[in-house]
């Protein structure tokens, strides 16, 4: 069909991706009087053909790789003012034919037209007035909706329409199928149709989406969609898939998740016509797993960052499978080392010989869980006191796939308990040794006191005298043993406070001395001041320091008994005696609670006493044996400047 055109030929640019199209058209065209100027495949070229031909009529595809036509009409715009745009397209929507036509396109014909109407409606293009772009395009405007026209195939010779149809009937097949978020993308990504479901997600209509770049959708992820776009056109991909946030609705500050899978469809010779997405809402689906992985993650966390108890996972044969920083502090093996190991490893070689570990899996089996306390063994050999506890763990579908283990070192505990037995039975041995050392003096006061009563008169001077002795030293004994228990009940409770001041030793000394010659008729104590100086202790609980020793010196050892001190960086205070010092087996628990010398040794808790207050000084005491012209020396040291203990 000739088209009259006033003796002229228009010249004609055609931008199709589809050879067999462009070679129909520029056929059709050329036999009814238009000049083909030039051809192209995608919206680039399209836009190089305009600027460099200034054609009269541009002949553009809306899907093309790269640019497709809706991206590339203003440009072609810009850089040809002069050329009609018609917009050739196989899809039949109407919002994209109005978003065209806002772009500033002439006119915009469905592939499905029959093609001798073609080379008319692109002479009614050329003679209509030239269409404005909207200022306002892409904002929405008024919905240009043109008639699709059916496609028959009369006879054989019409052939090249069928080219046409196949990329209008493919279309139509898969976007009517859509039940959830779906839309039909140009090979570049823009978008051409949209469903409801898709804009629901978006809160605005379908038209609203006609003519955007899906890629502006993503938040973020617009390289992301063109590598896939890419692999369909280049690479041949059939489906590809991937998720991206959806920009967050106005007033909304949380966006959705969707998964898009995109489907290529294909002419007869494998080119993509254009891009079908399916557009899946799994917002509440990644949420739940986004809780899940972060709860498994903070309970990884707690796990890995427990230190007080070894947690680990074993497999169903008893292999080790993780491994926290307990695990390896406890034990002493890193992950690298233990993980593919047996358990079995960290039993003693008596359990391991008696099957223990293997017995414990098979009662966790049976149990579920099973407890236990015994020896295990570390990295380095060396043994400790745990408390285990093995957990049968199973998976969803019920299946055993291995055993949870708990395993805490209890080696502290159970020396405190030991301890703490020790205590109880020396507090025993204290009672007996109470009551011993009770008995002897009452029985000589009872008896002098009953002598003196009975026989006053009978008495000689010298006898009445001895009695009264025995009675004064035997109170002694006892106010010594209320003094010694009380200081036990102090000490094994920890309280024994403190209170600092600036000490004076020659005072200090001189009324130590004092004190023990008062005690007893006939002491003599001799003092030495090697160096004289102020130092800071409490001088109550020195005192009481030095009262044991002075005691222990007077009662065990043998005249001279001697005080000397000295002041420097440290403050030493030495008691010594001329005796033959302490028995060689004592000397290793010398200092201990309630070690006793001799039958006759009182309760043993003076040289523990002297000990402690040394010690809450920031020092300590220390024996050191006769030898040559060196008396019996107990020595007490402490720094000149110190804290509190606490």
């Amino acid at each position: 069909m000739n088209v009259p055109l006033g003796g002229t030929r228009p010249s004609v640019v055609l931008v199709d991706d589809s050879k067999e199209v462009r070679a129909v058209v520029h056929r059709l065209l050329q036999s009814a009087g238009f000049e083909i100027v030039g051809e192209g495949g995608d919206g680039d070229e399209a836009i190089i053909l305009a600027f460099r031909n200034q054609p009269e009529l541009l002949l553009l595809d809306t899907s093309m790789p790269k640019v497709d036509g809706i991206e590339a009409l203003p440009a072609i715009l810009a850089l040809s003012p002069e050329t009609k745009v018609v917009m050739f397209t196989g899809f039949e929507e109407p919002g994209l034919a109005a978003r065209a036509r806002e772009l500033g396109a002439s006119d915009y014909v469905e592939k499905s037209i029959r093609l001798e109407e073609l080379p008319e409606r692109l002479a009614r293009a050329l003679d209509a007035p030239r269409v404005q772009p909207s200022l306002n395009a892409g904002a929405g405007g008024t919905t240009y909706a043109d008639s699709a026209h059916s496609v028959h195939r009369e006879s054989a010779d019409l052939q090249e329409q069928a080219v046409l149809n196949e990329h209008v009937q493919q279309f139509r097949e898969l976007f009517d199928r859509a039940e959830i978020g779906m839309a039909t993308l140009t090979s570049s990504g823009t978008i051409v149709r949209a469903n409801r479901a898709l804009a629901s997600l978006m809160s605005c209509s379908p038209y609203d989406l006609v003519g955007v770049d899906y890629g502006r959708l993503t938040v973020g992820m617009g390289d992301e969609l063109d590598r896939k776009l890419e692999d369909i056109c280049t690479l041949g991909e059939d489906l590809t898939s991937f998720e991206h946030h959806l920009p967050a609705p106005p007033g909304q500050e949380h966006t959705r998740i969707v998964r898009a899978t995109l489907a290529p469809i294909r002419d007869a010779k494998q080119q993509v016509l254009y891009v079908f997405a399916q557009v899946h809402d799994v917002t509440a689906q990644r949420t739940v797993e986004s809780e899940l992985r972060r709860s498994e993650e903070n309970f990884r966390r707690l796990v890995t960052a427990v230190r007080d108890y070894a947690i680990y996972m074993l497999d169903a044969d008893g292999v080790v499978i993780s491994w926290n920083s307990g695990a390896q502090r406890i034990k002493g093996y890193t992950a690298s080392e233990i993980v593919g190991q047996n358990f079995r490893v960290f039993y003693t070689p008596e359990d391991r010989q008696d099957g223990h570990p293997e017995h414990n899996l098979e009662m966790a089996m049976l149990q579920g869980s099973y407890a236990e306390e015994g020896w295990r063994v570390r990295k380095d050999g060396t043994r400790f006191w745990a408390r285990a506890t093995l957990t049968a763990v199973y998976d969803d579908a019920g299946k055993h796939v291995g055993y949870a283990k708990v395993t805490r070192d209890q080696s502290q505990q159970r020396e405190h308990e030991e301890e703490r037995r020790s205590f109880l039975e020396q507090r025993v041995h204290l009672l007996a040794l109470t009551a011993h050392e009770l008995r002897n003096p009452t029985a000589v006061i009872d008896g002098s006191a009953g002598a003196l009563l009975a026989t006053w008169d009978a008495m000689s001077t010298d006898e009445r005298e001895g009695l009264l002795i025995g009675i004064r030293g035997s109170a002694d004994r006892l106010r010594l043993l209320a003094s010694d228990l009380s200081s036990a009940a102090r000490s094994a409770v920890d309280t024994l406070p403190q209170r600092l001041e600036t000490v004076s030793l020659v005072e200090t000394l001189r009324t130590a001395a004092a004190r023990a010659q008062a005690a007893g008729a006939g002491i003599k104590i001799v003092t030495e001041i090697a160096r004289e100086g102020e130092f800071s202790g409490d001088p109550g609980r020195l005192a009481q320091a030095l009262d044991n020793l002075l005691d222990n010196a007077v009662r065990h050892g043998t005249p001279p008994v001697g005080l000397i001190g000295a002041v420097d960086d440290v403050v030493r205070i030495c008691v010594t005696d001329a005796g033959s010092g302490v028995p060689d087996e004592l000397v290793p628990h010398l200092f201990e609670r309630f070690a006793v010398i001799g039958p006759s040794g009182g309760t043993g808790l003076g040289l523990h006493l002297v000990r402690e207050i040394a010690r809450r000084h920031g020092g300590d005491v220390t024996y050191r044996a006769p030898a040559g012209n060196q008396p019996t020396t107990f020595e007490i040291t402490i720094p000149r400047r110190h804290d509190a203990a606490t």
